[in-house]
């Protein structure tokens, strides 16, 4: 039906990559076509991770394995940092040296309290009655500046996004003991009806934020807030491995529907060239390690040795916080998390394995997965990529892979707007987000939901909340039959 809106970089093939040699370029043009055939699964579909791809019981813990393919030394690596992982940090001073230097400012104790069994987090409720702490949806803030001024800034790499000038970066609800929070997120809901075609109907939930009990005096009167929900661990790693020159092909393609995919450019601090971002809602972070370096400063105010400093998001403004003990150790080093450390936890963050597909040959899931080609979803949920031959970590190198995204900002309209610039990317753009492992979001985490802020309780939700450069494939969902759509959502739960 729509298939001649395939991206013509598709069509063409990849950019060359160096990393290849002809033979090898060719059979990866070939084995990343997008399918045509949709009477039985496509070779290597169920092994969405490639080689590291598990088949375990499906639980809760599905989410937490290491990849089939790491070494024995690598499981060892693996193990170490996924105890780092879910560890509790705590204030400083403390009697556990290894382990204090929490705060002063921060939003959660752990990386395992955001990323729930290294899945989605929980936002805190849609019931006001059963509504619980916020700790893994984050509240960015910032303000907007002069365009000579944000252009500074940020052509400078100082900064991502101009912050408030006394909260920082983002809203941090908890402190250690002896100094106030920064303040409560307070979040309303309003129902939106959507018809559907065929008489059946949704109701989505639009979220309005505010900010109550602030510790510090009031914010910047031109506040943006933009809420940021933590995403599932998986796959980083092979997501680090797709070479630049096959996400850039996509921004330059042809993807119909007015789509067009755009990279967010970051400046390394390390070489102080601007590189291709990849990771959070924005694609704000270019590499696995600098991601899990950010959380442990902006979310748990601990020092690193890419961000050093021991008062994490605390501002000049919040001199009790600056004035707080840290938890820096002469004889463990001048971080509160080593380099080693940090090696061990950006080790396990990039090989948490994908589970193997389910029910791919599956006729009801074969007509939703046509359904989703059709719909032109597959615009931005690129299905496919063969990671480099040269990429740093051998379980990564030459692996076929099924991420489902194109790891590109897209302008997805009003109703998911944030008016929050980052970087390259602007107030209504989004970095498209891997569907892989979305089908078993529920299995780890009964209370996980969908989208940037978790305003969406189903998948179907999630669709409808699309718009922008997505507002033509969203529409030919809502225009199918009940039982398209439910072919649709199967397809998506089988990924």
């Amino acid at each position: 039906m729509l298939l001649g809106l395939f991206p013509a970089a598709w069509a063409g093939g990849p950019a060359p990559r160096a990393d290849l040699s002809a033979t090898d370029r060719a059979r990866v043009k070939d084995i990343t076509r997008p399918a045509t055939d949709f009477s039985r699964a496509e070779p290597f579909e169920t092994m969405q991770g490639g080689a590291g791809t598990i088949k375990k019981l499906i639980n809760p813990d599905i989410f937490s394995h290491p990849a089939a393919n790491l070494s024995f030394e690598g499981r060892q690596e693996f193990m170490v940092g996924n105890g780092l992982f879910r560890k509790d940090w705590v204030s400083s001073p403390s009697s556990t040296q290894a382990s204090d230097g929490l705060g002063p400012l921060f939003n959660a104790r752990s990386c395992q309290a955001c990323h729930v069994k290294d899945g989605r987090g929980t936002v805190p409720g849609f019931d006001p009655l059963e509504r619980s702490d916020v700790v893994a949806l984050l509240l960015r803030l910032s303000i907007p500046g002069s365009a000579d001024e944000a252009r500074q800034r940020l052509g400078q790499g100082e900064v991502a996004s101009l912050p408030d000038p006394v909260y920082g970066h983002q809203l941090q609800p908890f402190a250690v003991p002896g100094l106030p929070a920064e303040g409560r997120i307070n979040i309303q809901y309003r129902e939106i009806a959507v018809a559907l075609a065929g008489g059946a109907s949704a109701v989505l939930m639009e979220p309005a934020y505010s900010v109550e009990d602030l510790g510090y005096g009031p914010l910047h009167p031109d506040v943006r807030y933009s809420p940021r929900l933590a995403p599932p661990m998986l796959g980083l790693g092979l997501l680090e491995a797709i070479h630049e020159d096959d996400i850039l092909a996509h921004a330059a393609g042809d993807h119909g529907d007015g789509i067009s995919g755009r990279p967010n450019w970051i400046h390394d601090a390390r070489s102080g060239k601007r590189v291709l971002g990849r990771f959070n809602w924005k694609a704000g972070q270019p590499t696995v390690e600098r991601q899990s370096a950010n959380a442990f400063s902006g979310d748990m105010g601990l020092s690193t040795p890419l961000f050093p400093s021991h008062y994490g998001d605390c501002t000049p403004a919040q001199q009790a916080c600056l004035d707080m003990p840290h938890g820096a150790q002469a004889h463990l080093g001048e971080h509160e998390v080593p380099a080693r450390l940090m090696d061990f936890v950006t080790m396990y963050s990039q090989n948490l394995a994908l589970p193997q597909r389910r029910d791919a040959d599956d006729e009801r899931v074969l007509a939703g997965k046509k359904l989703f080609y059709e719909s032109n979803c597959i615009a931005c949920h690129v299905p496919k990529y063969v990671t480099r031959r040269d990429a740093k970590r051998p379980e990564h190198r030459f692996q076929l892979i099924w991420p489902y995204t194109d790891l590109l900002l897209h302008d997805m309209g009003a109703g998911l707007a944030d008016g929050q610039d980052e970087g390259d990317a602007g107030g209504r753009e989004w970095r498209t987000p891997p569907l892989w492992g979305i089908g078993l979001t529920k299995t780890v985490n009964p209370n996980a939901t969908w989208l940037h802020d978790g305003r969406a309780r189903t998948l179907l939700e999630a669709i409808l909340w699309h718009g922008g450069e997505a507002q033509a494939p969203r529409d030919r969902v809502v225009a199918m039959t009940p039982a398209q759509r439910a072919d649709l959502i199967r397809f998506l739960e089988s990924l």
